[in-house]
């Protein structure tokens, strides 16, 4: 049967949707999720167009949770919609944000997720530095720390509507120059960047960027999130070390609650030793020519 919501502990509501854009995905949605159709519909732009589409076209209950996942959330998270309900539940009525997000050895050795995503989309960073002075100034898109409540990759999260209404507020700033295309920032949304064997348009990883970026800029959004580690990892060289990897996400941690530059200083001489070792490891087990 199709749970169309499910109350939280603290009595709120929740609405969790999931996208599917052809009859393939169709049959990857959980049955525990609200099918969002997005079929023929804006696919340069991703999963921003249906969860735009339908933050601007309803009015959102205050009491109710909403979430918008891709059809690869239970492959990437391996979390059934009976799990994150659950966890849902079992977390406090305060929280404005509740992250699902998988890959603790991507956010934990950058930091943060720009200089995540810039590692892998080469020559990425000049529209990432325009976008984050327009959409949050005062914030440096190198050198702002993301720890693991911050970092949030795929949209996995479900907020409160005031949350999604300033998410949409930065979005919509970048949307509406993309779809100008009339200046030098819109032609660096729209160009194409890496994106695993094909490319996609560089818009597309600004925006599910924001996230992140908003709960570093804005601290006093109440972030609750679903165990990292327990989450699959990506497969990096690093990721067969989840204790140095949380030391460095609890060395973003101090300094972010902080303020003390030396804790990035041990982060990235940790960072920079960690990664030696991989390396080297990795070295060690390939088959030798």
């Amino acid at each position: 049967m199709l749970e169309l919501s499910k109350p939280s502990s603290g009595g709120r509501s929740v609405e969790i949707r999931q996208i599917y854009y052809s009859d393939e995905t169709r049959l990857q949605l959980d049955p525990g999720f609200i099918p969002l159709d997005n079929c023929g519909e804006r696919p340069d732009w991703r999963e921003y167009w249906p969860i735009r589409k339908f933050l601007l076209g309803h009015a959102l209950d205050e009491n109710t949770l909403y979430g918008f996942f891709s059809p690869k959330f239970g492959q990437k998270t391996t979390l059934r919609s009976s799990a994150v309900n659950a966890f849902i539940a079992s977390v406090q009525s305060d929280a404005d944000v509740i992250s699902f997000s998988p890959f603790f050895d991507q956010s934990a050795i950058y930091l943060n997720t720009f200089e995540q995503a810039a590692t892998n989309q080469p020559g990425i960073w000049p529209v990432f530095e325009q976008s984050v002075a327009l959409i949050a100034p005062g914030i440096d898109a190198h050198a702002v720390p993301m720890d693991s409540r911050h970092s949030i990759f795929c949209n996995y999260f479900v907020a409160t509507p005031a949350f999604w209404r300033r998410w949409l507020e930065m979005c919509e700033t970048l949307f509406a120059i993309a779809e100008t295309g009339n200046s030098a920032l819109s032609g660096q949304l729209n160009a194409p960047a890496v994106y695993g064997r094909d490319f996609a348009p560089s818009k597309v990883f600004i925006i599910e960027r924001v996230v992140s970026l908003l709960l570093a800029a804005e601290p006093h959004w109440r972030v609750k999130q679903y165990d990292p580690i327990q989450l699959p990892m990506s497969g990096s060289m690093v990721s067969p070390y989840p204790v140095d990897l949380s030391v460095l996400d609890a060395l973003k941690t101090a300094a972010i609650e902080t303020g003390r530059a030396s804790y990035l200083q041990i982060f990235l001489q940790i960072r920079e030793t960690l990664i030696q070792t991989a390396r080297r490891a990795r070295n060690a087990a390939a088959p030798q020519a």
